[in-house]
């Protein structure tokens, strides 16, 4: 598998994201989704398979991964 190019993904804030700088940014490509701090564009960024991504985005619509 070929590694992703970051620089031509399309970064986008999470509506959840708070007014006090706790912000993360996905970034989908189809087969990959990047997620990373808004705060910190050029820091790290989390990759995970579209599948993953999928499951645990079902989870948090759940309520299964709440404290």
């Amino acid at each position: 598998m070929s590694p992703l190019d970051l620089s031509t993904l399309h970064w986008r804030k999470s509506s959840r994201s708070s007014n006090y700088g706790n912000c993360v940014e996905v970034a989908f490509n189809g087969r990959a989704v990047a997620a990373r701090d808004s705060k910190d564009p050029d820091g790290g960024v989390l990759l995970f398979g579209a599948a993953t991504w999928a499951s645990f985005v079902d989870g948090l619509r759940a309520g299964r991964l709440d404290a």
